[in-house]
């Protein structure tokens, strides 16, 4: 594997660190990182990148905003989207409340965060 390098910058912090991440067939660089949240961000940002979905959905009269309980891979994202939008939502939500579980077996619950209405 010829070597390849991404720069990207941190967002574990306010800082927000200009990184760069050269990766090898056996070795993995973090350069730029102040601290060693940064370096565990830029690993896992070029082999295994995360995020957490939020998203608005159509509520009697309003809306409710929802989010994921943890950060799902960032491949299952718009599959995570086009999701919430076949969602059966029960009446009288508020916030806190889970309206689906485990999505698409991540571990990751959806949960409402806001009720609009």
């Amino acid at each position: 594997m010829k070597e390849k390098v991404s720069n990207l910058v941190c967002i574990m912090c306010p800082v927000g660190c200009n990184l760069t991440i050269k990766q090898t067939e056996n070795n993995i660089s973090v350069t730029g990182n102040s601290c060693p949240r940064g370096h565990e961000y830029g690993i896992k940002e070029v082999t295994n990148p995360e995020r957490i979905v939020t998203s608005v959905i159509k509520y009697k009269s309003g809306t409710i905003t929802i989010k994921t309980s943890t950060s799902i891979p960032k491949n299952l994202v718009d599959k995570c989207l086009r999701y919430t939008k076949t969602l059966r939502l029960k009446e009288n939500l508020k916030s806190g409340d889970i309206i689906a579980q485990n999505v698409f077996n991540t571990n990751a619950n959806l949960v409402v965060t806001s009720v609009n209405l």
